[in-house]
């Protein structure tokens, strides 16, 4: 097997995580709003039934909070697959080195390398995107 093969098929692997994610999370997204917009999902939130105002702030607070990390992480698996069509996949946005597979496979979205993510991470206050719920 040839280096150009084993690149194929790593992209091959690479495009079905990256499409399985992005299975998942519209999955979630639809879920949490129920088939409605997020403004619409919102005012539901903040309308449901209960003498708790302030508890039902913090909820559509949390709900938009959700939608919004989803919609994130919708767009990067989105700008992944951009770049895997464009051949643009695996390279470093900022120093244009190859990100290891390693990497990839961890996160398939990834845009930058370990270094320039630490940097990224460094200037901007943490991971963009990138929460565990």
């Amino acid at each position: 097997m040839n280096d150009a093969t084993l690149a194929a098929e790593q992209q091959a692997i690479l495009r079905e995580s990256l499409l399985d994610e992005r299975a998942a999370l519209l999955r979630e997204l639809g879920s949490l709003q129920e088939g409605q917009t997020r403004v619409q999902h919102a005012r539901d939130v903040l309308l449901q039934d209960g003498d708790d105002g302030p508890q039902r702030d913090a909820d559509r607070e949390v709900d938009l909070a959700r939608t919004d990390h989803l919609v994130r992480e919708l767009s990067a698996v989105d700008a992944a697959l951009v770049r895997l069509d464009q051949g643009d996949f695996g390279r470093c946005a900022d120093c244009d080195a190859t990100i290891p597979i390693e990497r990839l496979r961890a996160n398939p979205s990834a845009l930058r390398c370990v270094a320039c993510e630490g940097l990224f991470e460094k200037r901007h206050g943490g991971a963009p995107g990138r929460l565990t719920m």
